[in-house]
């Protein structure tokens, strides 16, 4: 059949998850436990509770310029809600947040990003 392809869009720059498991996120060949993703790095993370992550803990996430049009939040193994006060302070920045859980989170990374779309990740372990 003739004419039924997808055409090929060229991807956006930036860090690709290629896989995970409980031992963390493959992300362009390294394994990472937990990873804050820019669209152009994958930076390791030691992300606290979640209870307690705060602004502060996103620092190289809310410091990129142009900022980010969003931050999807993958909180581990289950989907849990963003502490009001980040979700407040982020509002505050004009960032929106999203959570999920981690799988969901760097599943929308990638297709998101493949839109060329100015987003970052944090991506919290199973």
């Amino acid at each position: 059949m003739t004419g039924l392809g997808f055409d090929r869009v060229p991807r956006a720059s930036g860090p690709i998850v290629e896989g995970l498991s409980a031992d963390g996120f493959r992300i362009d060949g390294r394994l990472f436990r937990a990873a804050l993703l820019t669209p152009e790095a994958a930076l390791e993370w030691a992300p606290p509770p979640l209870d307690a992550l705060g602004p502060g803990h996103l620092a190289p996430l809310l410091g990129l310029s142009p900022a980010i049009e969003f931050l999807l939040l993958g909180t581990g193994e289950r989907m849990a809600f963003v502490p009001r006060a980040l979700a407040q302070a982020l509002a505050g920045r004009d960032i929106a947040i999203e959570a999920m859980d981690s799988r969901a989170a760097a599943r929308t990374w990638g297709m998101l990003r493949a839109e060329g779309r100015w987003i970052g990740a944090a991506l919290m372990p199973f």
